[in-house]
């Protein structure tokens, strides 16, 4: 199989040290892809500068988790906290989202009023994923594949991160691969039923706020076949945390590994061809006609 490599920065929006990072990254750099949080504070100027970068591909992060949402806190109670935002408790917050059917019906409304966000942006949609991941949930990834087909939902980052090249020898990548392993197979199971691409692996899990370019150089040295996603959390260096669940990332050291030289002469080294889903899809239909 032919290597096909994606790099993306999740969290645009969410603050301006992250959107001008994108922006030196993809126009001096090697990243090729981002994830739009429609609803976080600095939406409007990754907006912007989106679509003054012609060869970055733009997909949905959906937020239900830790960040804001796109409606209004009255439209969505059973969702929200006292400030308005989606609260940090995934376990606590998922089994709600299963359980409550008043709860499911706020959250099918919120996912439309995101895609529709984007829609708005103008920007097309080269993929969707949800902010931690959140997606794997099944309650969750089923709403998301059902309304996203009214928005041209056809790719999907599919979060498995084979144990290759982490900071602690592949140890938390094969805990959580154990761990996450019957959700990953459900989901690629709906995902290929209903015709979404995905990528074959992901890297930035294990090393989630610290994939600088030590890191990221192993795993290019390492790069498996098929299409790989390698996703960072990117900003110009700050003087506070962007947000307290970020309190020990080190964005700056993922952005310099983004505009590291030597990184870039890795992915050459490793014959992988780069861009977003967008550009895989068209290889794989170049490919699939010879």
């Amino acid at each position: 199989m032919r290597k096909f490599l994606i790099l993306t920065a999740d969290d645009f929006g969410l603050h301006a040290a992250i959107n001008e990072a994108v922006e030196q990254a993809s126009l001096t750099g090697v990243l090729t892809s981002a994830s739009l949080m429609v609803g976080a504070p600095a939406s409007p100027d990754a907006v912007r500068r989106a679509r003054a970068l012609p060869g970055l591909r733009v997909g949905l992060h959906i937020v239900l988790a830790d960040g804001w949402p796109v409606l209004p806190q009255r439209q969505i109670p059973a969702l929200v906290d006292r400030e308005g935002r989606f609260p940090d408790r995934m376990l606590v917050e998922g089994l709600r989202y299963f359980a409550l059917r008043r709860t499911r019906r706020q959250l099918a409304a919120e996912i439309r009023a995101q895609f529709e966000a984007f829609a708005a942006t103008g920007l097309p949609l080269d993929h969707v994923n949800a902010h931690k991941h959140f997606h794997l949930h099944p309650t969750l990834l089923g709403m998301i594949l059902r309304i996203g087909r009214d928005f041209g939902l056809n790719a999907m980052r599919l979060p498995r991160e084979p144990p290759v090249a982490a900071p602690d020898g592949g140890l938390a990548a094969g805990a959580s691969a154990m761990l996450m392993g019957p959700w990953l197979m459900l989901m690629r199971r709906r995902l290929r039923a209903l015709g979404i691409a995905h990528t074959d692996q992901v890297f930035g899990i294990a090393a989630s706020g610290s994939l600088d370019e030590p890191v990221l150089l192993r795993i290019l040295a390492k790069l498996p076949p098929g299409t790989t996603e390698i996703y960072f959390h990117p900003a110009v260096r700050t003087a506070a945390p962007i947000t307290a669940s970020m309190s020990q990332y080190r964005h700056a050291d993922e952005f310099a590994a983004l505009l590291s030289s030597r990184v870039r002469e890795a992915i050459a080294a490793s014959g992988a061809a780069c861009g977003g889903y967008a550009d895989m899809l068209r290889a794989r239909g170049q490919s699939s006609q010879r």
